[in-house]
Order: structure tokens, then sequence, then C-alpha cells
């Protein structure tokens, strides 16, 4: 009943005024037949300004004075329910139709607005996440969207590393964990954020699975977690656990999760687990990896640490230094110190 499921249902409510000035308004008045006839933002920094051929406005109830809209549309992030629910209220109060999103407003979670607008005999019409379309496919869906955390854009003070690998079990979580511990033994304050539900042994100040998330949360819960250390614990340096890997070709699922985590921790450097020999994942290999992290994000990958469980360890730091030209190490035999001191040559030489 409040689910809008054609661009024919908002073209019979012509015109608009469209809240929000960001990507969902425009593409709401990019709606093929759809007439926005005004536009209203919150930022101080958007309003007077032209958007979508309208100036923009400070004040949703001004312009329904000014203009002869019939229907307003709400198309504002995750985060600013309250906004919604605000402009929600003046709207059907005024006599006006309102479509939301549920990125803005779930329609259902929200009867007394269903009643408010039936009171005022006027529609309101939700742009849903569609996941009826996906219970059709696979015969499953979440209830609703999982998507819950609001869009945050943290620029870390302390310098990040993130560890990440070419594979899932390839050593992330050992490197981070002693990376960590060489740093307190450097003397440093140090932060240690693990992605891994496992990430529970010291000195880890916070662990949660990533995989739990909506990946549109991920890198927001990274930047997150990195503001919250910065906060309570000033620190000389935070290492980021990644998991799984961008590049592993047998387990492509978790891809995208990968690329949220380094994302969200926007890295001053980077480094690469591998594990020669794996009995069960299928890594594409180091170089590719080592291409796919400074391409997602200006990073620089500085060295190498290698999970000898599958190998002869004889000779194998060698030839993995000589074949790829980095600092390679094994943390289980000491090497974190060596690794640490890389990463921090490095951040000096940035620093300069």
């Amino acid at each position: 009943m409040y689910i809008v499921s054609s661009v024919e249902e908002l073209q019979e409510l012509n015109p608009f005024i469209v809240i929000g000035c960001g990507g969902g308004g425009e593409k709401f008045a990019n709606f093929e037949g759809v007439k926005a006839i005004g536009f209203v933002d919150d930022d101080p920094k958007k309003q007077g300004n032209s958007f979508c051929g309208c100036s923009v406005s400070p004040s949703l109830l001004k312009l329904l004075e000014d203009t002869e809209a019939k229907s307003v549309a709400i198309m504002l992030p995750i985060g600013a329910e309250g906004s919604a629910l605000k402009y929600a209220v003046e709207a059907i109060n005024k006599g006006k139709n309102v479509v939301t999103s549920f990125r803005s407003l779930p329609v259902a979670e929200n009867t007394s607005l269903q009643k408010f607008a039936n009171q005022k005999n006027v529609l309101i019409k939700e742009i849903s996440p569609r996941l009826d379309v996906i219970d059709k496919i696979f015969g499953i869906a979440p209830s609703k969207c999982s998507e819950i955390l609001p869009k945050i854009n943290y620029q870390h003070k302390a310098p990040v590393v993130y560890i990440g690998g070419t594979s899932q079990e390839c050593g992330k979580r050992t490197t981070t964990r002693l990376l960590g511990k060489a740093a307190q033994e450097e003397g440093m304050v140090v932060g240690v954020i693990s992605t891994d539900e496992m990430g529970l042994e010291h000195p880890a100040d916070l662990n949660f699975r990533a995989g739990s998330l909506s990946v549109m949360d991920v890198a927001s819960s990274l930047m997150g977690s990195i503001k919250y250390l910065e906060e309570r614990k000033e620190p000389d340096i935070i290492f980021v656990e990644s998991q799984a890997s961008l590049t592993e070709m047998g387990n492509p699922h978790p891809r995208g999760l990968s690329a949220s985590i380094l994302i969200g921790s926007q890295p001053d450097v980077s480094v690469l687990c591998h594990r020669p020999n794996h009995p069960y994942r299928e890594p594409k290999g180091i170089n590719y990896e080592i291409k796919a992290i400074e391409a997602v994000e200006p990073t620089k990958v500085v060295g190498l640490s290698l999970n000898l469980r599958n190998v002869d360890k004889e000779g194998q730091i060698e030839k993995y230094e000589s074949k790829y030209g980095l600092p390679t190490v094994d943390v289980r035999a000491g090497g974190a110190s060596r690794l640490l001191k890389v990463i921090m040559d490095y951040l000096g030489e940035i620093n300069k």
C-alpha cells in the first residue's frame, strides 16, 4: 500500500519539493516525468545555490507557500531520520503528499505518520529497498534494510597501518597483534582494531565482526572506531586488521568487505600478509593484491608478512624478499620488530 512500484505513481503526484540536495535528491529529480519545482537543504553552504535548476531554500514551509507543489519528496541519508520526520509532519500538516526513502524514513515503521496522512487525506509512499526482489530470487531476504550507520567522514590524526592479505586465513590477525605488541615495546601508545570476532587477544582495543555489517556501513564503522580510539587514547599509531582479500578468486564474496575496511581505514601505510601453498584458499597473488590495495586507497605496501605453516621455512623469507623487492618477515619468528621499523621509516619519509 505504501510502496512506490512505478515511476508513473510518482508522476501522478507532481509537482514536487525535494528535501535533500545530494545524490538521492538529484536522482529523484531526474526520474522521467517527475517535476521538481523546489529544493530544501539544512546545509547553509548549499542554501541559495542552484541545484537541478532551482535555488536551494532553507525552509520547506516557505516553499510550500511560494509554490504550487502537490507533494514533498524526502531524500535524506541514514542518520537524518529526525529531520526527515520533521519535514514529513510539516508537509502532511499542509495537506501535501509525501514520498520518502527507506534511508530517510521507513514508512512501515511509522504507523502514527500513516494515520496522520490518512486524517489529512494525503498519500504517504516509500521508495523501498526492494528486498522483495531478493526474496523472489533466493527465497530468503532480510526483513528490512541492514544499512543503519550514519555516514561519517573522519580524518584520523595518528598514522594508520592497514594489514591486508592475499586470502583469508593468511596471518592478518596475528600480524596485527604482534605489530601492536612491538610498537608497545618501543614505548608507543598503540591503537589496535580487529575486524574479526576472534580478535580477542592483547593488545586489541576493539574487535567486531565487520562481516556482520552491511558493506555500506563498514567504512563508517572503521572511521568511527578510529575516532573513538583517538578521543580516548591519543595513540601514536593505529593498526587495522583487514578481512579476506581484494583479489582472491576462490571466494569472491568478502572482496567488497575488504575494500570497505581499506577505505574506512584511510591508511598511511600498508602491510600484506601471504600464506604460500594455502590448503583451502585460492589467492590471486602478491602482485595482484598490492596493485589492488594501492589502487583503492592512496597508500603504500611497504612489507610482507609470511604465514609459513604450509611450507618448509628454510629460505622462504629470502626467496620472497628477492622476488618482490619488499622487506619480508615471519612475525611468529620475531619479525614484527623489523616490520615495525620498516613502517616507521616509511612514515618518517612521508612526513618530512
